[in-house]
């Protein structure tokens, strides 16, 4: 069994022994897709959109499973709904990136919303910057980088204390668990921050970790 069917079947199992893991339902979307499993990958997706609507990426990958699928009404819906989110969460690079499926399909793009809904920001004075964050205008930051690094510093600075302790005291026992990562690794250190950046919805990778001589 190739490396990416061994991935697929992990989360398959880890979707299923839990159907309200938005993670395990994305990150399994995301292999199918990568594997050309386009139907499948495309059902995953909808799950997750129906377990954290406010995922906006998610959007984006969705329609353009759909449109490989040749369902260009359902992708244009799909494409149409996931740029509203993205604009009212300030999600510039899925928007931008939905935006550009949409015109390459030959659908118009949706008319900017007026700049009201920013200008009445969260009564914390706080924005989390987590695709599907639900804390809204009670979202929290931080006090403190939860980790001693970069990486601790941007969530400090992006996400909400909820979201962190979501990740940290659930979603991440979940992924150490399921994939069985030794995180005193260096392969199961840079799995594990691989799946964080993607809960947090950062678009940057981590650099690879140099092999052990």
């Amino acid at each position: 069994m190739s490396s990416l069917k061994d991935r697929i079947a992990q989360f398959r199992k880890m979707a299923s022994d839990d159907p309200e893991n938005e993670l395990g339902h994305f990150r399994l979307g995301q292999l199918l897709a990568e594997d050309g499993d386009l139907a499948e990958a495309a059902k995953s997706f909808e799950q997750t959109l129906a377990l954290s609507p406010q995922f906006s990426k998610v959007y984006q990958l969705l329609g353009e499973c759909l449109i490989k699928l040749d369902q260009k009404e359902r992708a244009i819906e799909v494409l149409n709904h996931g740029f509203r989110v993205a604009e009212e969460r300030g999600d510039r690079i899925p928007k931008d990136a939905m935006a550009k499926l949409l015109a390459d399909i030959g659908a118009p793009i949706p008319i900017a919303a007026s700049a009201t809904v920013e200008d009445d920001g969260p009564e914390t004075g706080f924005k989390c910057e987590r695709p599907g964050c639900l804390a809204g205008k009670r979202a929290k930051e931080l006090t403190t980088p939860p980790l001693p690094d970069a990486i601790g510093r941007k969530i400090q600075e992006k996400i909400c204390s909820d979201c962190w302790f979501s990740w940290f005291k659930d979603y991440s026992i979940k992924v150490i668990n399921e994939l069985r990562l030794d995180l005193s690794s260096d392969y199961g250190q840079a799995e594990y921050d691989k799946y964080m950046r993607e809960y947090f919805g950062f678009e940057e990778e981590p650099s690879s970790p140099q092999p052990e001589a």
